[in-house]
């Protein structure tokens, strides 16, 4: 297993594959790996097989965050990361610094930008206007831009013919996909499962900062999916009411505070009033600052 850190090298090596004809698939991920993480390179093997090669980024992105985020403190842990990849069978991991993803002018910051290390003189960013403005893209306005400009900075260095997304960030991986139709990049994007614990909390690097008491209750956002599954299994409910009720339900968990509830059309992320079957809904709630999110199509 290689390990790159250098922009330029991971673009000579992508470019050297596609000279060769060697099909790559890419994984990117902000780390602290999981099971989940090692699913969506399974799936990517799977898409290049035994001859195309397997990459995986590990990058914490700081565009993606706001000043009130928790940049400073999400989970790293590149060693037990590297361990991972190489077991898994990843052929290289791409490991860049914010210098070398950002590279302009100084990274002179204070505590209003959270410690981010992006100069203020980078200045293009890679903006999706009408698939953001609801749900993660409402209550966390900057990190759509953030996610897209990074993902498209990595799909031009790692040149990949595959990307394999999860379907936890169900909103994300749309947004992709129509970054990738709009700008015309040569990427297939497959949308992997949700993985889960056994007791159907999804995996998550946050789930680590979660205490003994938080875990046991954070089991709400699966059951607060499948009581709405319940809910609708014989006929439409109205959004509204659905969402009062759901609202009650998660005080179950008194740990929990809920950020929002919405059901939308999973083709085009737009929110509907009549809620039913093949509705696809999706939560966030906070357990003390670690906020969770989750989606299911009902």
């Amino acid at each position: 297993m290689r390990i790159v850190s250098k922009a330029a090298a991971m673009q000579k090596c992508a470019l050297q594959w596609k000279r060769r004809g060697v099909r790559v698939g890419f994984v990117p991920t902000m780390g602290y790996l999981h099971a989940g993480h090692l699913s969506l390179v399974k799936r990517a093997r799977q898409a290049v097989g035994k001859k195309g090669v397997v990459v995986v980024s590990i990058y914490v992105n700081p565009t993606q965050f706001a000043p009130t985020e928790d940049l400073a403190k999400y989970p790293r842990d590149l060693k037990r990361d590297l361990k991972l990849c190489r077991e898994a069978g990843v052929d290289v991991v791409f490991t860049p610094s914010d210098a070398e993803m950002y590279p302009v002018g100084s990274s002179r910051c204070d505590d209003r930008t959270a410690q981010r290390a992006v100069p203020n003189e980078f200045s293009t960013f890679v903006v999706e206007e009408k698939l953001s403005r609801t749900m993660e893209g409402a209550a966390r306005p900057t990190h759509f831009r953030g996610v897209t400009t990074v993902v498209a900075k990595l799909f031009n260095l790692v040149l990949p013919d595959v990307a394999v997304f999860g379907q936890k960030d169900f909103q994300q991986a749309a947004i992709i996909e129509r970054m990738v139709a709009d700008l015309n990049f040569p990427v297939k994007i497959i949308v992997a499962p949700t993985l889960r614990e056994p007791d159907g909390l999804a995996m998550s690097s946050r789930n680590k900062f979660l205490d003994a008491e938080q875990r046991a209750q954070a089991v709400i956002l699966f059951h607060a999916l499948q009581a709405a599954s319940l809910a609708v299994k014989r006929k439409p409910v109205s959004a509204m009411r659905l969402k009062t009720d759901l609202k009650e339900f998660i005080t179950a968990a008194p740990l929990g505070r809920l950020d929002y509830v919405e059901f939308f059309n999973p083709e085009t992320l737009a929110p509907v009033g009549q809620v039913k079957r093949g509705t696809q809904m999706t939560l966030a709630v906070f357990f003390g600052k670690t906020r969770l999110i989750d989606n299911a199509q009902l």
